[in-house]
């Protein structure tokens, strides 16, 4: 079961490449952020059912420490040393004040990842590691739903 729960993560989140970059949406082909990016997957997916994201500031990481990216991940996934991250599996980036981008990790692995890329204008497939994000990353967290 996780294994297939996986492998649709991967397939849905591939799906969503090339989704306009847009705050606080979350429609495929139409435009989303990174945080509904996750949300759109994770429920299209089958894994989590539908939720609210309460609406934001997108510049809520440079003048507040409240960790809201934070906070909604930790609902429903616990973290994980990045050793143990899979395909499927989550990574939050400390970007400013907190926690305040995420993608979603897709096959073969770390460091592989799709995200919606502000300064790309689009949801893409990219390199976790890379400095890519234009803003010195402050920190990674890792985060999976499975045990």
């Amino acid at each position: 079961m996780e294994s297939e729960q996986r492998a649709a993560i991967d397939r849905v989140a591939r799906e969503w490449i090339g989704t306009p970059f847009h705050d606080c949406s979350c429609i495929k082909g139409i435009g989303t952020d990174c945080a509904h990016l996750i949300k759109g997957v994770f429920c299209e997916a089958g894994i989590l059912p539908d939720f609210v994201i309460d609406a934001y500031s997108p510049q809520h990481f440079l003048h507040s420490d409240r960790e809201e990216f934070l906070e909604y991940v930790t609902r429903y996934a616990h973290e994980i040393e990045r050793e143990r991250s899979q395909t499927g599996d989550i990574v939050l980036y400390k970007i400013g004040r907190a926690f305040a981008h995420g993608a979603i990790i897709v096959a073969p692995g770390w460091p592989h990842i799709v995200h919606a890329h502000y300064h790309s204008r689009m949801v893409r497939k990219a390199l976790g590691t890379s400095v890519h994000l234009g803003t010195p990353i402050l920190g990674m967290r890792f985060f999976s739903f499975w045990p």
